[in-house]
């Protein structure tokens, strides 16, 4: 904790201990009616629910009442301005019966908490609980084993399945547990201690907000929590009547998946709640939308959804033509060799930098470390030399000389690079000499260079050719621009996937796919995809398939499709360390809940060591102790790799262990069931810090608990904290400590520079180590320097994610609208004015009769109301008013007259013998196209084709709505990529895509505003005899669902892992194997090995070999 924190927690009080304090009196309540309802009888007890739900209904009964009247006064009327006004009225009353039905809830909470928490502790003390059979216990008796059926009573057992695993109901609600309780209640986040019982939590404000019968969703990170916690809890729920389901158990838009909407309580993943959401926006038919109105959602592991996958793109896309045309491939090589030449650079100017620094010529040398630190940051070689005592203090002197003014003198530096990598920023950027090697094996040396159009047009009007002419070379210029400017991006993915990114760290290979490890948990992220081509350049840098091109039809962030919920709440055991994120982003207060027992595990200070290697060493070493002395040991690693590594080093040393990592996450289950025995050493990454419950035996705790050792601070305390959380649950004994290097990511990126500083001072020799309380609160400092620009960097994402958010929800409005057409009229009569007094006011200004008597003709369709000396004398107001009455006069007109028209054909259908079917198809046109529209054929015929004038309303809308959106997607995505060229022209990106955005979706609604008008007023049957035909059930499309990686906050300086310089390419040429007999070659014994890729031969001990050729990058050519 700061200074600064403590002195302010003098003058204004621990912010915690006040939220828990505000919350006791609660408490105090809910336990004077548990005592209380010992008293009662089951069935008495089951009646408390029933009675809750008549006082909600009485609090907003006098409102419901009222909006009814008004809908059903809505019916009749035929003034659209009247309309408009009792659409206001019933929103405004709606608000007013959620704050009735809030307030309601909570009166009742003391008790409706009482009831859950009487409920939970006769299902722990009786083995079965006899109630009066009511028809729900008879209905659940069918197909759950708990509930069994005697004569007119229900008889419910306290075991049950929750998904495979046998329950024997054993849990009352703690006091902190009802504490955290309530601060879900309350739309706030409860951060509750790893082994607090977060799930049992959550069944007290899901009981009491699902008694409103709106519907409650329970959101967990993964779907085997969402249908095991919705298991284990449901006999609590469904004892008191309430319906419970997992959406997780069905598939996308089923009528299963609907029903599980319907119930009281939802339990599903992010990403399904978000998908559905997606997908109900895209429905053609009010019966296929699966989602009621969002009311309220607690998000479990809170943190991981709202930070850590909050800006990440929940994306439905379908293919788009030529998809599959792209250059990466023919781009790859060229790259490759770009980034081998470069290496090889480098490795001789760091044997430079080193002689020259051992000389005593510190100003060269530190010159030649700069540029190699430019060139290649990751370099194992040069983390190690840095690692040297007096190293890291040179390098950062020289680069902060070099940085001055503006960089004004680093081209030196850069000059003899081909390419420079900004690891910090997550950028690669190509230098003039780079260009310039690239060009020449293209012999074109503008083949990477964008034209400057400005500079190029003008040259191009200079000419002075003939519009023709001109026209078609400034067109060749714009095409030549988008070819290059696409060529430069897909370049500078592919540095990025060879530069930036390793396989079996930031990503595995699994089925010959490229699949995103979650460097939060270390779990395969299926389904998602790095964005704006990574994804394709990593695939083409490991000769994977190249996925096609794809089209987004559909899209959200979970970040803005939570903030739709009228109430939002949450739990984790780390959220503190973001509060301030969650509160300006989504308003929600963190309160800190006391652990139910004193936490009792030693957290150890942190151990610095110089080098990863002296800091493995000493970590096995310690592992080797703890799992000898009986102790079971989780040591938490941050990649693939280093789990890898660490079970070879165990492997030496017989220490029977498991490892759990991204590769083998199906045996998750079976490593976490072990990990507690006395003895057994488990290797995790983060996967094992999130949602996983290690059980220990009285023995294990005896004798010290659970140790937790972790390999590297995160760049995120939550994950380190998550990771200690595995440990001294519930007081039970533990320890945990974290073993560092100056090597590692964090410490070289955001480390403080006074760690190096004191280490050098100190002169530790190899194998030492610091240990001490500042160093710690050093590292911490990192890490908080690291989380502070995280979520700086989020919160500008935010601001480009709510400019596409804002825009959804004004076409998601409108779509719903025509969806369920009950304020399609409404709609169309704005969309009819804002038309009238476009096309008024365009013309006005420029006092143009003409084309204003043009535009009313081709959208319209009729002759000009007004005339020219009328249009001289009114102003723009008068003329768009006019403009519209007279407009939408004709508009009725002109439906009255379809119903007439087509009623006709309509009869001779439905009387016809034969051909009575149930829904058809008529087709209508505006002369240019036509579109299909399905009605109720019965339904039809009774109100004379009012009703399918009603349905030609709603189809054509939604058809011109879907298509227009479409289309601007992906317009937005191009956008999106195209602003990042504002960075070159010392302009904001952000602020060009603000005021690009909304031009452009100015102009889409205004286009989508004439399109609709002007095919409703236009449209008619093609041919009233024969086009009428049954309506088919429509096949629904099988859109590709995805969550895109976005790279940003998280990965920025999170890229920490190393790469390396083995970080190779596989050319996809056939290579030439040798064939070779040879006798066994001892492991000291020479040999001389050839890179498949370069050509290059090295001759090395045949120890050192090995494992070069078992990765496929090296092949044996003789024994020396």
């Amino acid at each position: 904790m700061s200074l600064i924190s403590s002195i302010i927690k003098v003058f204004v009080g621990d912010k915690s201990k006040k939220d828990v304090k505000n919350i006791l009196p609660l408490v105090d309540n809910i336990n004077n009616n548990f005592q209380k309802f010992s008293s009662l009888s089951n069935d008495e007890l089951r009646g408390k629910t029933k009675d809750f739900k008549k006082l909600i209904d009485q609090a907003e009964s006098e409102i419901i009442l009222k909006i009814k009247n008004l809908e059903k006064q809505n019916l009749i009327t035929e003034n659209i301005d009247e309309s408009e006004s009792i659409y206001k009225q019933i929103d405004s009353l709606k608000k007013e019966a959620e704050i009735k039905v809030n307030e309601c809830l909570s009166n009742i909470l003391p008790e409706a908490f009482a009831v859950m928490k009487e409920t939970a502790k006769r299902f722990k003390e009786n083995s079965f609980l006899e109630v009066k059979a009511e028809d729900f216990d008879r209905f659940l008796s069918q197909n759950k084993s708990y509930v069994n059926l005697k004569n007119d009573s229900a008889i419910w057992s306290n075991s049950w399945d929750a998904v495979g695993k046998k329950i024997e109901w054993d849990m009352v609600h703690y006091d902190v547990q009802l504490i955290g309780g309530i601060a879900l209640h309350q739309g706030k986040i409860a951060e509750m201690q790893t082994g607090e019982g977060k799930t049992l939590v959550a069944t007290l404000p899901v009981y009491l907000n699902a008694l409103t019968g709106k519907g409650v969703h329970l959101v967990t990170v993964n779907d085997y929590l969402a249908k095991r916690d919705g298991a284990w809890m449901a006999p609590l729920f469904q004892f008191h009547g309430l319906t419970i389901d997992c959406i997780d158990n069905y598939k996308p838009n089923s009528d299963e998946r609907k029903n599980a909407y319907l119930a009281d309580i939802t339990y599903g993943t992010n990403n399904e709640f978000g998908f559905d959401y997606l997908r109900d926006n895209m429905s053609n038919t009010p019966k296929d939308l699966v989602q009621r109105k969002h009311y309220y959602a607690i998000v479990d592991e809170v943190d991981s959804v709202l930070i850590d996958d909050a800006r990440t793109p929940l994306i439905i896309s379908g293919p788009i033509p030529q998809g599959d045309r792209h250059e990466f491939d023919e781009l790859k090589p060229k790259v490759s060799s770009l980034y081998l030449k470069q290496k090889n650079l480098l490795t001789n100017v760091l044997s430079q930098a080193k002689n020259k620094i051992s000389q005593g010529n510190k100003d060269e040398g530190g010159k030649l470390l700069l540029r190699v630190y430019r060139g290649l940051p990751k370099n194992k070689t040069l983390i190690k030399f840095l690692s040297e005592e007096g190293i890291k203090q040179l390098l950062q002197k020289t680069e902060n000389f070099f940085m001055q003014d503006n960089n004004r003198e680093m081209p030196q530096i850069d000059a003899e690079l081909y390419f420079v990598i900004d690891e910090k920023n997550n950028q690669v950027e190509l230098t003039d000499k780079g260009i310039s090697e690239l060009s020449e094996s293209i012999q074109d040396k503008n083949f990477f260079i964008l034209p400057d159009i400005g500079t190029e047009i003008a040259k191009i009007e200079n000419k002075g050719l003939d519009s023709k002419k001109e026209a078609e070379e400034k067109d060749f210029l714009f095409k030549d621009f988008g070819v290059k400017s696409e060529r430069i991006h897909t370049m500078n993915q592919l540095f990025k996937a060879y530069t930036l990114f390793e396989k079996d760290v930031e990503y595995v290979i699994m089925e010959n796919k490229i699949m995103i490890v979650d460097e939060q948990t270390g779990r395969i992220m299926e389904g998602r995809r790095y964005s704006d081509g990574l994804h394709q350049a990593i695939e083409a840098k490991e000769n994977v398939k190249i996925e096609s091109a794809t089209q987004t039809f559909a899209t959200v962030t979970l970040q803005n499709y939570f903030r739709m919920y009228d109430k939002l709440s949450g739990m984790t055991g780390t959220a503190t360390t973001e509060a301030g994120e969650f509160w300006e982003i989504y308003k929600l207060d963190v309160v800190e809940i006391p652990t139910n027992k004193k936490i009792t595990r030693k957290d150890e200070e942190d151990l610095i060591y110089k080098t990863k290697r002296e800091k493995y060493n000493a970590l096995i070493e310690k592992v080797t102790n703890l799992s000898n002395s009986g102790r079971p040991v989780l040591i938490g690693t941050t990649s693939v790799e280093i789990s890898e590594l660490l079970s070879k080093m165990l492997n030496i040393r017989k220490i029977r262990h498991n490892v759990l990592n991204a590769k083998l996450h199906k045996k998750e289950a079976d490593v976490v069931a072990e990990a507690g025995v006395a003895g057994i050493v488990t290797i995790a990454t983060n996967m094992a810090g999130r949602g996983t419950d290690i059980k220990l035996t009285e023995a294990v705790i005896e004798n010290g608990g659970l140790a937790i050792i972790g390999t590297e601070r995160h760049d995120s305390r939550r994950v380190d904290r998550q990771l200690r959380g595995r440990s001294g649950r519930q007081g039970d004994a533990g320890s945990s400590q974290f073993y560092v290097s100056l090597e590692d990511n964090l410490m070289r990126l955001f480390g403080s520079d006074r760690v190096a500083k004191v280490m050098d001072r100190m002169g530790l020799e190899e194998g030492e180590v610091i240990q001490h309380s500042m160093m710690t609160k050093s590292i911490e400092r990192a890490q908080k320097k690291v989380e502070e620009n995280n979520f700086g960097i989020r919160k500008r994402l935010l601001e480009y994610d709510d400019v596409m958010n804002a825009q959804r929800e004004v076409i998601y409005k409108r779509r719903r609208h025509a969806l369920k057409g009950e304020r399609l009229k409404l709609d169309i009569a704005n969309v009819l004015y804002d038309t009238c007094d476009e096309i008024s006011i365009l013309n006005k200004q420029n006092n143009d009769f003409k084309n204003f008597e043009f535009e009313i003709i081709s959208n319209f369709s009729i002759t000009s109301p007004i005339t020219e000396n009328e249009f001289s004398e009114l102003n723009e107001n008068e003329v768009c008013e006019r403009l519209y009455q007279e407009t939408y006069k004709f508009y009725k007109e002109k439906t009255e007259i379809n119903s007439k028209l087509t009623f006709p054909v309509i009869k001779n259908v439905y009387e016809k013998p034969g051909n009575k079917y149930e829904k058809i198809v008529v087709p209508f046109t505006d002369g240019n196209k036509t579109l299909n529209v399905v009605t109720l054929l019965e339904k039809a015929y009774e109100t004379k084709c009012k009703s399918l004038i009603e349905d030609f309303e709603r189809n054509i809308t939604l058809a011109l709505i879907d298509d227009s959106w479409k289309n601007h997607l992906r317009k937005m995505d191009e956008l999106k990529q195209s602003v990042q060229l504002a960075v070159h022209e010392q302009k904001d990106p952000l602020l060009i895509y603000k005021f690009e955005a909304f031009e452009l979706f100015k102009n889409m609604v205004k286009l989508l505003n004439r399109e609709i008008i002007s095919f409703l007023i236009k449209g008619s049957i093609p041919n009233y005899n024969n086009n009428i035909e049954e309506a088919k059930e429509q096949k629904k499309e099988n859109y590709k669902t995805s969550k895109d990686q976005v790279l940003n906050s998280e990965e920025l300086a999170s890229k920490n892992k190393s790469i390396g310089s083995q970080a190779g390419y596989k050319k996809s040429e056939v290579v030439e194997t040798i064939i070779r007999e040879s006798p066994k070659i001892g492991r000291n014994e020479k040999v001389k090995i050839k890179n498949i890729s370069s050509g290059e031969n090295k001759i090395l001990k045949f120890k050192q070999a090995e494992p070069l050729i078992n990765k496929g990058e090296w092949v044996f050519v003789e024994k020396e």
